[in-house]
């Protein structure tokens, strides 16, 4: 129960889903999280349902000055920070000749440039706090499978996972050679059971969406948060401190294929 002890995290997109899972399980192994989302409300409820070590606060991911406002929240809640996941994110299902030059910015503004927003504005502070207190720092960034498997419907969020995933090979060695102390790695999930999932499951129907979905995939079923959960946690630990620029695929076996 130990495994982030003495960690400070901050998770984005913590008020549902695979950020309030992840949450869960960084507190659960000692650390001390703060919550953020565009809903404040759904990250408030969150923190406090997991205790003191954990906090809440409203974030827009897209708003530069938002992310210097959650990060000085932080800063005076825990003294610093070691681990940041860039989490938030929001799916969409367009070919290129259907996807609006609205959504393709919205997208990639959510799912992209929110990333390195995070990674640039919060390398100073957890650089500082790494070289203070002697433990390791993460930046963990959850893509997507669909960032590696592309498909003829999805062009903006295919697009804009596939740069993150090449976004945290140059964070990682970036920060390897300024010898921060700091890792950074990407997580690929194949269709795990959150909210994300609301728009197919919403028109199918939860048992038919979910069972037509699991089809696609090796193991014969949609993920479940707390597999995406327990793989942050290993990749923000001091386990995985001589792993950096990977990207763990969560896919249940459909990257073998």
């Amino acid at each position: 129960m130990d495994r982030l002890k003495d960690k400070i995290a901050l998770v984005t997109g913590a008020a549902s889903g695979l950020g309030a899972a992840m949450a869960a399980k960084f507190v659960a192994e000692g650390a001390k999280v703060v919550l953020t989302d565009i809903n404040g409300a759904g990250a408030d409820a969150q923190a406090r349902a997991l205790g003191p070590n954990a906090v809440a606060v409203q974030h827009d991911v897209t708003a530069p000055d938002q992310w210097q406002a959650a990060l000085d929240f932080t800063h005076s809640k825990f003294g610093g920070l070691h681990v940041l996941v860039n989490n938030a994110g929001i799916a969409a299902g367009t070919t290129v000749e259907d996807t609006s030059f609205e959504d393709w910015r919205r997208v990639h503004a959510i799912d992209l440039d929110s990333v390195f927003y995070g990674c640039k504005l919060a390398l100073p502070m957890m650089a500082k706090t790494v070289a203070e207190t002697g433990t390791g720092g993460s930046i963990l960034n959850i893509s997507s499978i669909a960032g590696v498997i592309a498909s003829g419907n999805s062009a903006a969020y295919n697009s804009a996972k596939a740069a993150v995933r090449h976004l945290t090979k140059s964070v990682a060695l970036h920060c390897a050679k300024q010898r921060y102390g700091i890792t950074c790695n990407s997580i690929h999930p194949v269709f795990i059971d959150t909210p994300i999932l609301g728009a197919l499951i919403d028109r199918m129907g939860r048992d038919e969406g979910l069972a037509k979905l699991g089809r696609q995939i090796p193991l014969g079923k949609v993920g479940e948060p707390d597999d995406v959960a327990w793989a942050a946690v290993y990749l923000v630990s001091d386990e995985a401190k001589f792993v950096t620029g990977h990207g763990l695929y969560v896919d249940g076996g459909i990257s073998a294929m």
